[in-house]
């Protein structure tokens, strides 16, 4: 794909998948996922960026 886009339009499943709608979102979800928890992630890939950089 060379300077293109993909829209998808819809998906299904013959199978029983592990794709849960009930859980699929982030944002109302009833605790399931705390987004204060990305932070850690957050910091060392920007860690990782900066010394990459200072590289350069």
């Amino acid at each position: 794909l060379y300077k293109g886009n993909v829209i998808v339009v819809g998906r299904e499943s013959a199978t029983d998948s592990l794709f849960d709608e009930s859980i699929a979102t982030f944002e109302d979800d009833a605790g399931a996922y705390n987004q204060k928890d990305a932070e850690g992630f957050i910091k060392l890939n920007a860690l990782r960026l900066k010394i990459a950089g200072k590289k350069r």
